[in-house]
């Protein structure tokens, strides 16, 4: 007796069909896919990012200015970038701004701030407990979980070569 499996006519054009309809979703896909250039997204994104850190500069040397010491300007300076990202993500500026700028917004204190608020913003509908308790640090908390473990691990490579008189 032969163990061979009779294969219906069925099956194949069931098959082909499968075989026809992934070409013809992979040619939609394709065509509906928007094509970006990179060289015209890193000069954006180098536009942007210069912007938010020459604004941040402009805070630091106004806050110099009105009289405040150089750490407490920087300070004042990191505060204010944060409530700036803070009212643009409540918004809904900083959303469109980060789809032109792209990776120039994620300039780290304002590009946090923003990961920060945003959840929070979208999921108050839920509740402060349920929405915004447990959705705010979706996309923060990884970041704050492995800054912290980088930091501490770096910190113990400085030690162990401050030990061996390397640095």
């Amino acid at each position: 007796m032969s163990n061979k499996k009779k294969v219906s006519v069925s099956e194949i054009v069931g098959e082909q069909d499968k075989a026809t309809r992934n070409e013809n979703f992979n040619k939609y896909v394709k065509e509906v896919t928007p094509k970006n250039s990179m060289t015209k997204n890193i000069i954006k994104a180098f536009l942007v990012g210069g912007f938010i850190c020459t604004l941040g500069q402009f805070f630091t040397n106004y806050y110099m200015y009105l009289g405040a010491e150089e750490e407490t300007a920087k300070a004042y300076n990191t505060v204010t970038l944060v409530f700036l990202s803070i009212l643009l993500t409540g918004f809904g500026i900083y959303q469109k701004l980060a789809k032109f700028g792209g990776a120039g917004t994620l300039v780290p204190i304002t590009g946090f701030a923003n990961s920060v608020a945003a959840p929070a913003i979208e999921y108050k509908k839920e509740g402060q407990i349920f929405g915004i308790g447990c959705k705010i640090f979706t996309i923060a908390g990884p970041v704050i979980l492995y800054g912290i473990f980088s930091s501490w691990l770096l910190g113990l490579i400085y030690y162990i070569l401050k030990q061996y008189n390397v640095v």
